[in-house]
């Protein structure tokens, strides 16, 4: 099983960089796992919704560059679905029984993800109802990740 993620931006804060290590390391026993970082694009506030699109497009074509052919998207995204742990856990599992054996996940920078991608995704999926830092989401992804694996192989993790 071969799981990517690609994410726009760089992670700065050590804190993230070591919680995403850890738990990196803790998915190498279920999963081949590579993050990669794309270029973000300056956002600053006040932008016009032209603007905010064409930072958008370019951050769009830094990722449609990194995915693999034949890989099974799944695009982070604030109106996407929002699942349970047990659910997505079982939702990536079908992936992988159905003969899926590369699922790339997909994180936008500050202004979220180009419509390309979303419609390209097999899946959208919303983390919360509530607005994370998009470094952030990295970890919690990765957490939610190794939970999962846990998860499918009956193996036990805090509630």
């Amino acid at each position: 099983m071969r799981i990517s993620v690609i994410a726009v931006g760089k992670i700065k804060e050590k804190y993230l960089k070591d919680g995403i290590e850890e738990y990196r390391k803790r998915l190498s026993r279920f999963c081949d796992l590579e993050l990669i970082e794309v270029e973000d694009f300056r956002a600053p506030e006040g932008l016009s919704d032209a603007q905010e699109q064409q930072v958008k497009s370019r951050e769009c074509d830094n990722i449609l560059k990194r995915i693999r052919e034949g890989s099974t998207v799944i695009a982070l995204d604030i109106r996407g679905e929002s699942l349970g742990s047990e659910e997505f856990s079982r939702r990536i599992n079908s992936f992988f029984v159905s003969g899926t054996s590369h699922i790339t996940f997909i994180i936008g920078g500050s202004l979220g993800l180009d419509d390309r991608i979303l419609s390209m995704a097999r899946v959208r999926l919303s983390m919360s109802k509530l607005t994370f830092p998009h470094q952030l989401a990295r970890m919690i992804l990765l957490e939610q990740l190794f939970r999962a694996f846990k998860i499918m192989n009956g193996e036990t993790y805090h509630k």
